[in-house]
């Protein structure tokens, strides 16, 4: 082999570690892009920019953020441009001072209907960043074990929202959010699902939001909430929608279809066969009857222009390990629908990370 070959070789070498320590790196400082983000949301900084008409330099920007000092604009300018490069916001530089924008994505931070900065808020909170802090120490133990939440706080996910005022604040006003905007798109993206029925029952539907939209879109509906009874007695009374007190594990009352949202992949398999048994026995006696699960089915519609959707589904799926849940594949998902005694199910991909599946008996 020539020198020039080996050099070449050699540069070939150095570059191929060069690229694998800069993908090292990226990924190791992920998570500063996480921290910013939630900088920039409590700092209001969304906000600061709607105020001005969706454009703003940052003097504004500080003019609108409560007790932000002006000496933090040059600090301010560096979180912004990271900001701007994650796509969060626009910049535009043309003029003397740079002037930034709100994205399709930061638009999602401001107003009150498709707001999600909520849920956002409660996925950054230190409550579930630190139950990652240990997982490499979780590994080595024996299943079944604590999981990586109770290890890092010392009680489960649960008992933390029942005891602790302001994470249940935070992940109750989280849920709200995310539900909202997803079921404004359900209802007019997979209207189809709720044809041909007439009562409908959301089993673990909390206060009834998402149940709400539901019976607001479709009226001829006659929709309830199953939740325990202690969520159950906090329901509002001016609403169309009936709350039942109950437990799923238990039982479910009979519909044409019943709607479980966001609540299988709180459980383990055996739990959510069981849950799915008792769906099954609540609609097997009506004409049409259907489970409508909402909830990943991860690699779902999968290609090359979403590989992002299945890296956050992913990623959702090592959050919800950290509780004991889990996101599944339609494999996973098939395995404890058939083994709950279903005849076959439909899975419909139209919902960016989430998916509708429907099982019937």
């Amino acid at each position: 082999m020539s020198p020039s070959m080996d050099q070449h070789t050699a540069g070939t070498d150095q570059q191929a570690m060069l690229d694998a320590h800069l993908q090292l790196s990226h990924h190791t400082l992920a998570y500063v892009k996480s921290l910013a983000l939630k900088a920039a949301l409590d700092l209001r900084i969304p906000d600061a920019i709607h105020l001005h008409g969706g454009s703003a330099t940052l003097p504004q920007i500080v003019s609108e953020v409560t007790l932000l000092h002006p000496s933090k604009i040059p600090c301010l300018r560096r979180l912004m441009r990271a900001l701007t490069l994650a796509g969060v916001f626009s910049v535009d530089d043309g003029g003397d001072e740079p002037v930034y924008g709100l994205t399709p994505a930061s638009r999602l931070l401001i107003g009150s209907e498709m707001n999600v900065t909520p849920f956002l808020t409660l996925m950054l909170d230190t409550a579930f960043v630190s139950s990652f802090f240990d997982l490499g120490e979780w590994f080595r133990h024996e299943s079944p074990d604590t999981s990586p939440w109770k290890m890092a706080h010392g009680r489960d996910i649960w008992d933390q929202t029942d005891d602790d005022a302001r994470f249940g604040k935070l992940f109750g006003d989280g849920m709200v959010a995310n539900s909202n905007f997803l079921m404004g798109i359900v209802v007019k993206e997979c209207s189809s699902v709720f044809q041909g029925i007439s009562s409908l029952v959301d089993v673990g539907g909390g206060l009834g939001g998402a149940t709400q939209i539901i019976a607001k879109a479709f009226p001829h509906v006659e929709c309830s909430v199953l939740d325990l009874p202690h969520v159950v007695a906090r329901a509002p009374t001016n609403t169309n929608v009936k709350y039942v007190g109950g437990d799923m594990f238990e039982s479910i009352p009979s519909a044409n279809a019943v709607f479980v949202k966001s609540i299988l992949h709180d459980w383990g398999d055996a739990e959510c066969v069981k849950i799915l048994k008792n769906c099954k026995k609540a609609v097997a006696s009506q004409a049409g009857g259907r489970v409508i699960i909402l909830d990943m089915v991860v690699g779902a519609g999968s290609s090359d222009k979403n590989q992002h959707a299945v890296e956050t589904q992913v990623w959702f799926d090592l959050v919800m390990m950290t509780i004991t849940g889990a996101e599944r594949d339609e494999m996973e998902w098939k395995k404890i629908i058939f083994e709950a005694g279903f005849c076959h199910y439909k899975i419909t991909a139209v919902l960016g990370v989430k998916s509708i599946i429907e099982a019937y008996p």
